[in-house]
């Protein structure tokens, strides 16, 4: 599937080979037209159903559980668009301007005019830091399903997953059918919040059971199960050796090697910034999202997102909501398309955006952890910045917003450009100050997005100018 497109006219770009990216390709190729899609990782599938490196013996029923069937078929349906479509995996889009995307592909950037754009970007871990957390052997919830999934090894040999969300029990739960050693889940929200459930069951009883299912395996499994931890520091020399908590007034201390820690999940956004989507903010997920319709159009036209990179709503949504943008790009290009099934797609979106909010309810964002926040802690790991830097930065210069702070400290100035430590420098950012999460702003993403050798860079930028 690699290569270009033999069209003269520029094809669609499709950025993501999730469920998202590859139901809206499956969408395109019907309608007759000839997409690129473009992916970091090696193999499609995404974050959720990502592909083994290598052939190691374990079957798709033990990689993917109970969603086995749905990977099998966005695996098999991806491969049945062979000739199709172009395909550039291990392939990292970091700039986007005037139509065209650069892309850095087999160690050379190549620049892409595209007529179309659906970003399917998908959504990293959403964290706090704590003390401790820059300790080797601390991976994030995503990382540690990585290395599960993708290389068949564990992150530990006495393991315990941290946080909050739906995805901190079910890698719990994938890796003690792995095999793996899991001594404890310490959940940061209350026992009393995942009575919210409830409400879920009249919209998706088989998700609600599928999960009450697998905390019950924990627990026979021998995992301990903690809520509404606080006060959490990670111990440790040169490695991770313990986690120590506090839970109803009472210290608490297990001896470990491995964490996984996760505060549920942000969405990757920095490509709708580069493309001029217009933002606003989000109260459920705590940040700005980029504007989109219910057929996922945003305020650019000829731009489109779908799954998580719009907000936060699992994979279901991102089949359906893929799909749904590759029928507006038709519609907009005035080709033939099925209104009927447009209008079917946007209904089961909505319901399944009733299904997060009561999510949210049962697994919250502990947003009160960052007035606790030492000031010795590392808030920004890439530029080596503390929490107690960041709050005299804010006291010193006066600082409100989220841009201004990036200057005077060099938050979120590093390689990921704010995506470990952005969402950490809002709400300290809104603590300190005393505003509102919604009222300090946002990190404007800047190109590279990701980062790339300088003489690519250089040289896409050579290129454009001339």
């Amino acid at each position: 599937m690699n290569g270009h497109s033999a069209s003269e006219r520029p094809q669609p770009l499709i950025v993501g080979a999730g469920p998202a990216g590859i139901r809206a390709a499956e969408a395109l190729v019907a309608a007759g037209l000839r997409p690129l899609i473009v992916d970091e990782a090696p193999a499609c599938g995404g974050q959720i159903y990502r592909q083994r490196l290598v052939p190691d013996g374990r079957s798709t029923s033990d990689l993917y559980g109970s969603e086995a069937e749905k990977a099998k078929a966005l695996h098999r349906d991806f491969a049945a668009l062979d000739g199709k479509l172009d395909y550039w995996p291990q392939a990292l889009l970091w700039n986007l301007r005037d139509g065209r995307a650069d892309i850095m592909v087999a160690g050379t950037s190549r620049q892409v005019a595209y007529d179309g754009l659906v970003l399917a970007t998908g959504a990293t871990d959403r964290i706090l830091p704590i003390p401790g957390w820059t300790l080797p052997g601390v991976f994030t919830l995503g990382g540690a399903q990585i290395a599960l999934k993708s290389q068949g090894c564990a992150i530990g040999s006495k393991i315990v997953f941290l946080g909050s969300g739906p995805l901190l029990y079910l890698v719990a739960w994938q890796y003690m059918k792995a095999g793996a050693k899991i001594v404890a889940v310490l959940d940061t929200a209350p026992f009393a919040a995942k009575f919210n459930l409830l409400r879920g069951l009249p919209l998706f009883p088989a998700i609600v059971l599928r999960g009450m299912r697998m905390t019950a395996e924990l627990k026979l499994g021998g995992v301990a199960l903690h809520y509404g931890v606080a006060d959490v520091r990670i111990e440790g020399k040169n490695a991770v050796e313990a986690i120590a908590w506090r839970q109803d007034g009472m210290e608490h201390r297990l001896a470990c090697d491995g964490i996984g820690y996760g505060l549920a999940l942000r969405s990757e956004t920095q490509a709708a910034d580069l493309a001029g989507c217009r933002f606003t903010f989000n109260p459920r997920d705590r940040t700005a999202l980029p504007e989109r319709d219910a057929a996922g159009r945003t305020s650019v036209p000829g731009v489109y997102l779908a799954g998580d990179g719009a907000g936060i709503a699992g994979a279901d949504a991102a089949e359906r909501a893929g799909e749904r943008v590759a029928l507006a790009l038709l519609q907009d290009r005035g080709l033939p398309h099925d209104a009927g099934r447009a209008a079917a797609l946007e209904a089961e979106l909505a319901r399944i955006g009733r299904f997060r909010e009561v999510l949210e309810a049962a697994f919250p964002f502990p947003a009160h952890w960052i007035q606790d926040i030492a000031d010795a802690t590392t808030l920004c790991r890439c530029e080596e910045v503390t929490a107690g830097e960041v709050r005299a930065a804010i006291s010193r210069f006066g600082v409100h917003e989220l841009n201004r702070l990036k200057a005077v400290s060099r938050i979120g100035m590093g390689r990921c450009q704010g995506r470990v430590c952005g969402a950490a420098a809002a709400e300290l950012l809104a603590h300190e100050t005393g505003f509102g999460i919604d009222a300090v702003g946002r990190l404007r993403s800047q190109a590279p997005i990701k980062p790339v050798p300088l003489t690519l860079a250089l040289a896409a930028q050579q290129e454009a100018a001339e």
